[in-house]
């Protein structure tokens, strides 16, 4: 039976990514009723930042060579590692036990919440890889950050996320729905492009439904 680990990272409680994560989800559940959901809210439960012990696991495991995630409790050796792995090890089970990963992420200051930061790098060891599962990534901006616009050099968040994936992941195919122009519900600045975000939720909402039926097959 397939499995969806649902990652939320929001500060707001209804937020446009929350509703974009429940929309996939929602969809997932009516395609694959026997499937199971794992939710993570890291907004409501903060994950820790790394410490020097998480460190000492990553130089063990690259000084051994060890790239196979069944093999990283070998780099737990003392009580401080031990304390560190009880952080990661649930973590990263939900993360193994996924074939597909939705992560909700709406852009702070042009990047990613600081929440999602600190979960990307307790689950994140060197040369992993995560291939075989797929990842969404369904967002919020307060902007317009799509290709050709002013502020498209400035998006350090999809961006960000792709060269992780890649990067750390071994995942080259991550999928991205974003909702943009939030800001245009409070902003006096940006009101004129309310209309814009309007449609910019709807094709969202709309997106995130048809990947979540989609991607439970």
């Amino acid at each position: 039976m397939p499995t969806l680990l649902h990652v939320d990272s929001s500060a707001r409680r209804d937020s446009f990514s929350r509703r974009l994560g429940r929309a996939f989800t929602d969809a997932w559940r009516e395609a694959a009723p026997d499937g199971t959901v794992i939710h993570r809210d890291l907004a409501a439960r903060p994950v820790p930042p790394i410490g020097e012990a998480w460190t000492e696991i990553c130089d063990h495991l690259l000084l051994h060579g060890i790239t196979e995630i069944d093999r990283y409790p070998e780099a737990v050796r003392t009580p401080g590692q031990e304390a560190a792995w009880a952080t990661v090890q649930p973590l990263l089970d939900e993360v193994v036990a996924a074939d597909v990963v939705l992560i909700g992420a709406p852009m702070y200051n042009f990047s990613v919440p600081a929440a999602l930061k600190a979960w990307l790098d307790q689950i994140t060891f060197p040369r992993m890889s995560l291939r075989g599962r797929r990842f969404v990534v369904v967002g919020a901006r307060g902007g317009s950050y799509a290709p050709g616009t002013p502020r498209a050099p400035f998006d350090h968040h999809e961006r960000y996320l792709r060269d992780f994936f890649s990067g750390h992941f071994a995942v080259d195919d991550p999928v991205f729905v974003n909702a943009e122009l939030v800001n245009s519900l409070v902003d006096a600045q940006l009101g004129h492009l309310r209309g814009k975000h309007d449609e910019s939720v709807a094709d969202a909402l709309h997106a995130a439904r048809a990947l979540g039926k989609g991607l439970a097959r």
